[in-house]
C-alpha cells in the first residue's frame, strides 16, 4: 500500500496538539517528503519504507534546533505512530489522507 501523497495529521506534544500537512514520496524503499506545521516547512530525505511501517528524521531549526524521529504505520487512509521530540520526550501523532 502506497503511502505516497498529502496527509492531515495532529501531532500531540507536550506543548498541545498541533496541526500539520505531511506530504509523503516513497521510492522502493526509500522515503522524503516534507512536514508543513506551525514552525514553517521542513522536508526531509532518507526515510525508510517496511511495508506499511515509515519512519524518518527532520532537523527543525525553529523555534530551536531538535531532531524529531517518526514511526508510522499506514492503514489505508489513515496514518499513526509515534515522534520522539528531542529532549522534549515522545509525542504520538495521527491523521487521514488529504
Amino acid at each position: 500500500m502506497s503511502a505516497d501523497g498529502d496527509w492531515k495529521v495532529t501531532v500531540n506534544s507536550p506543548m498541545g496538539s498541533q496541526d500539520a500537512t505531511l506530504t509523503l514520496d516513497s521510492s522502493g524503499d526509500s522515503l522524503s517528503g516534507k512536514f508543513v506545521g506551525p514552525q514553517g516547512e521542513q522536508t526531509f530525505e532518507g526515510g525508510v519504507v517496511d511495508g506499511n511501517s515509515l519512519s524518518w528524521n527532520i532537523k527543525m531549526t525553529q523555534p530551536m534546533p531538535m531532531n524529531l524521529d517518526f514511526l508510522a504505520e499506514v492503514d489505508g487512509d489513515n496514518i499513526g505512530g509515534s515522534v520522539k521530540l528531542g529532549a522534549f520526550g515522545d509525542a504520538t501523532f495521527s491523521g487521514t489522507r488529504a
